[in-house]
């Protein structure tokens, strides 16, 4: 069964929907920001979504406020992704259509502003009583109540490869039946939380971040929304990409740090590969990790060494986005969707002076040429891994 991307859209640092996306890649324009989040005195860099705060949402979802579901409101009323979802609703039917996002932070800042605002006697105001928010699985909730879906809806949190695994997760829901379309996405907003916990760990960068550079010293906190509808191909014949394989891993290495011989990043590309029946030969591109860190950095390349043969391109976006953590999986995602179709592969910005210690060549400048197979990759802590591969939807195609 061929499992097909319908539509899809993207918002981050640079901009809301998929053109804005499009031109920053084109334009090498990095969306990255000093950090200018209210409250937070961290000096960095950050990739925050501009004008969230005016997205207010609709009197009926009032009970759902919070500054991850306003991302996620701005984000679904993009490149005509809350029509494509209406259409399929109407054609399958509304419990027929399934959600399943990724986070890491859900709704946590909406969190934190209830309980720095508690009443004199300590207790919870009544505005900030929301179940349904300070819960990890809101955006799901959200999601559902927004485009009035009725099947299930499920919210996976795995650190940052958790809007990956919602592709896997909803490739499995099609081939059993239990529905036959799915909202695959992911939804993570800025908060304190994530920005003095990453700070803690001494893991995030003053400068704009540099990933696979020599003299990258740390990554860029960044938060965005992205959705894809997924279904059948006989349910989308007008659709031009294809799920084409999934793999996944979780090596438990360590809580933050990944396995030093990459085994788990491995693991992910090869059961990817294995399940789309092709050889590493046949990926035009990869879009890694590739946080800027130290450790992951090197340990991706070494990784990608030992799968891919070097004439496979490779390159991290988040020179642009920041690392949006549990909305990682999904941007970039669409990032190697929209090469397959565009035949545009963006280089790794601000990498001026490639590290030459790694194992794997990476890609500084953009680059134009056909693209007939992507590859993704999301690792994130306590060795949660994801590799994902797009192709152009053809007769017959996909596993």
């Amino acid at each position: 069964m061929q499992i097909v991307i319908d539509q899809y859209t993207a918002s981050c640092a640079t901009g809301l929907g998929l053109d804005a996306l499009s031109r920053a890649l084109a334009d090498r324009v990095s969306g990255l920001r000093r950090n200018d989040f209210e409250g937070c005195d961290i000096a960095s860099w950050i990739g925050r979504v501009a004008d969230v705060e005016k997205y207010e949402l609709p009197e009926s979802l009032h009970y759902l406020e919070s500054r991850n579901n306003r991302l996620a409101w701005a984000g679904l009323q993009q490149d005509r992704f809350l029509e494509s979802v209406e259409t399929m609703v109407e054609r399958v039917g509304a419990r027929r259509v399934g959600v399943v996002l990724g986070t890491s932070t859900s709704s946590i800042g909406q969190t934190e502003m209830a309980y720095r605002q508690l009443d004199p006697d300590g207790d919870m105001k009544p505005e900030f009583r929301q179940p349904q928010v300070h819960n990890l699985h809101s955006p799901g909730i959200f999601v559902s109540r927004v485009t009035g879906v009725r099947g299930p809806s499920l919210t996976i949190s795995t650190a940052c490869s958790s809007s990956a695994k919602v592709f896997a997760t909803a490739a499995r829901w099609i081939r059993a039946g239990v529905v036959d379309a799915v909202i695959a996405g992911g939804v993570d907003s800025l908060c304190l939380s994530v920005l003095y916990g990453f700070n803690s760990l001494e893991l995030v960068s003053e400068q704009p971040c540099r990933p696979f550079d020599v003299n990258r010293d740390g990554i860029n906190i960044g938060e965005a929304a992205g959705f894809a509808l997924l279904t059948r191909k006989d349910l989308a014949e007008e659709a031009t990409l294809s799920l084409l394989g999934y793999g996944e891993s979780c090596d438990a290495y360590h809580m933050s740090h990944p396995h030093p011989d990459g085994k788990g990043a491995v693991l992910a590309m090869q059961r990817a590969l294995h399940h789309a029946g092709i050889s590493a030969a046949q990926v035009d591109y990869v879009n890694l990790h590739g946080t800027a860190s130290q450790a992951n950095d090197q340990i991706e390349a070494r990784a990608m060494a030992q799968v891919f043969d070097g004439k496979t391109l490779a390159s991290s976006t988040k020179g642009w986005t920041g690392h949006c953590l549990g909305a990682a999986g999904i941007i970039e995602a669409i990032i190697a969707m929209e090469s397959t179709r565009t035949g545009q592969v963006p280089g790794t910005l601000n990498c001026t002076n490639p590290d030459t210690d790694f194992e794997y060549d990476i890609l500084l400048e953009n680059h134009r040429g056909p693209v007939d197979i992507a590859m993704t990759n999301s690792f994130g802590f306590g060795g949660n891994n994801c590799s994902l591969l797009f192709a152009g939807a053809r007769e017959g195609g996909g596993q």
